[in-house]
């Protein structure tokens, strides 16, 4: 039986009615859209590719065990790929509208946590595809894997026919129960295998003892409470959403100028857009500390195609005080330098893999009580979450048109009413900004800031290198 772990259940009980844990990708394409029949088609040619997305979430009895996949006896593959349209002229406007309304709805816990959902009518002739899955199946990695099994390498593609499939049928509460205590005795056995390694290597047991230790320390100082911003507080329901793009070259460009690394770069941009924000919203720049979650997979290349979330965390404090965006790079380098080599994205990982061992029903206590805790006083940790994934950097084609753009969307929670998701596909970075609806209306101002933050950053780089600069 397929469990969930316990970090795939969190993103489950996030979910309070103001929260809502889907993340989204929209797909921009040219020309005139297929029909809906044709799109229904494609995808059904591919589920075989994708079982997790014939399955749904079915809770074990009295929180024994954490909730399990199960085939949909009743999946319907017409209930997960809608269809929509912007009114005349579809503008962006409206897009970025109805984007906001698309991940202002929880996915229905009866069914499998997804939906696609095909726009028609952006201006210039142009219609989007746009992917809503739960974050408890897929992160960002897993996430860009869906796109790619989806869609195709080359435009002239032949849709298949769907291969044969018969749902499993779902076992009694009685057996998930002993199914979720064998796997957590198989979890103890594997646990207590690696014991004997540790006996047999006592100083790299030691010293990775160790680092894991003053990592869970340092991660537990970087979480300190921040001083109060007006992008910070508890969430309604309902979200807004801007995106922007920049030129990964330009980015490449900029590192070669500057140093650091490609996330580095982007970082100084985002922190720039963060500082262009709180400067409009009348916050004091100079004194602000915004505080990001940086999520770092931890995904080996055997576990790409896995449909699950295999993460852990860095927290930076975004350097919006700096003025000059080389300074700010510099600021970001070396502030993500240090943690690198803090530990803390290794004591993270071990916490999250140490939580598996925790009965559920303590663990789901414990996480109803705390986000009870923050949905009525908030949090003064984190500020925002920023996740950057790096995308296929090679067209990618549905029903013969070519992919023009990916707008990631990221979900946000209570203390967090901004969040920018970026990922790169074929030569470009694309932004998405997601806000809560009644207090960050003015989410562009950051997206359109992060993009202009890498156009400055290119100017600046190639003054830099002047008759060095790359071919």
């Amino acid at each position: 039986m397929d469990r969930l772990s316990a970090l795939d259940a969190e993103f489950l009980h996030l979910e309070d009615g103001s929260v809502h844990m889907a993340i989204a990708g929209a797909c921009v394409f040219d020309d005139p859209a297929p029909g809906i029949d044709e799109l229904e088609a494609l995808i059904a040619s591919k589920m075989h590719l994708i079982p997790r997305y014939r399955q749904r979430v079915r809770t074990v009895p009295f929180e024994l065990g954490r909730p399990v996949w199960v085939d949909d006896p009743d999946f319907d593959l017409g209930f997960h790929v809608r269809h929509t349209a912007l009114p005349d002229p579809g503008d962006d406007e409206a897009f970025r509208r109805l984007m906001g309304r698309l991940m202002s709805q929880d996915l229905d816990r009866d069914r499998p946590l997804w939906e696609a959902w095909l726009v028609e009518g952006l201006a210039g002739g142009r219609w989007a595809l746009v992917f809503k899955v739960h974050h408890c199946m897929v992160d960002g990695i897993a996430g860009v894997g869906l796109l790619t099994a989806v869609l195709d390498l080359t435009p002239d593609a032949p849709v298949g026919e769907p291969e044969p499939w018969e749902p499993r049928p779902e076992l009694p509460g009685a057996i998930k129960v002993l199914d979720a205590w064998g796997g957590l005795a198989g979890d103890l056995v594997g646990l207590a295998r690696a014991v004997p390694g540790s006996i047999i290597h006592p100083v790299r047991t030691l010293r990775s003892a160790a680092s894991t230790a003053t990592g869970a320390l340092r991660f537990t100082e970087s979480l300190s409470p921040t001083g109060p911003l007006s992008i910070e507080g508890p969430v309604g329901p309902h979200r807004v959403w801007a995106h922007a793009s920049a030129s990964l070259a330009a980015v490449k460009t900029v590192r070669t100028a500057f140093g650091g690394t490609v996330n580095d770069v982007v970082l100084a941009a985002v922190s720039g857009g963060y500082r262009a924000l709180l400067l409009e919203r009348g916050d004091d720049v100079e004194t602000a500390t915004v505080r990001s979650l940086v999520p770092v997979s931890t995904r080996s290349e055997d576990a790409r195609g896995v449909p699950d979330n295999r993460v852990s965390a860095l927290f930076i404090d975004l350097p919006v005080h700096v003025a000059d965006p080389v300074d700010r790079l510099q600021a970001v380098r070396e502030q993500m330098a240090g943690l690198k080599t803090s530990g803390i994205a290794e004591a993270g990982q071990v916490m999250a893999s140490a939580s598996d061992l925790v009965p559920p029903m303590v663990l789901g206590a414990v996480s109803r009580t705390v986000i009870r805790s923050m949905h009525r006083f908030g949090q003064q940790s984190l500020n925002t979450v920023t996740t950057n994934v790096p995308g296929p950097q090679l067209p990618l084609y549905c029903l013969g048109h070519e992919m023009l753009e990916y707008r990631p969307f990221v979900p946000i929670s209570h203390g967090l009413r901004v969040g920018t998701a970026i990922l790169s596909y074929n030569g470009r970075l694309f932004f998405g900004v997601t806000g809560d609806y009644r207090t960050m209306p003015d989410v562009t101002v950051l997206a359109e800031a992060t993009a202009t933050g890498i156009d400055d950053l290119h100017e600046r780089a190639l003054e830099s290198l002047g008759d060095h600069r790359p071919s």
